[in-house]
């Protein structure tokens, strides 16, 4: 982005600290750090959480039907809040128990049908 990390924690309003720790792998990014540093870097919301880790990548079937029928926009504010005062410990727990939530909820789908 051709960007000095004082002018990205200008921009993203990080601290100068922050964003040269997460630059030296010192520091591993919340996902509030990651939201504000999202647009300045030129990623979606999305697209740097998945490259982070907080969030897996769609398979095809899953962005079809987002593309299609869903509109996806992102988090939901209220969660998004609510994992960002958490820890990233936290965070990846919660993103695991979604994901078996979802496989379970799969599985009785299939069965019904």
């Amino acid at each position: 982005m051709h960007l000095t990390q004082f002018e990205l924690a200008n921009i993203s309003g990080v601290s100068p600290s922050s964003v040269c720790r997460i630059e030296r792998n010192e520091r591993f990014p919340s996902a509030h750090i990651l939201r504000k540093l999202a647009k300045p870097l030129g990623f979606s919301e999305n697209e740097l959480f998945i490259l982070a880790g907080f969030l897996s990548e769609p398979t095809k079937d899953e962005t079809v039907v987002k593309n299609t029928r869903y509109k996806f926009s992102g988090l939901d504010p209220i969660v998004a809040q609510t994992l960002a005062s958490e820890s990233v410990e936290v965070q990846r727990s919660v993103i695991i128990v979604l994901n078996m939530l979802k496989r379970i909820a799969k599985n009785l789908l299939s069965q019904q049908a």
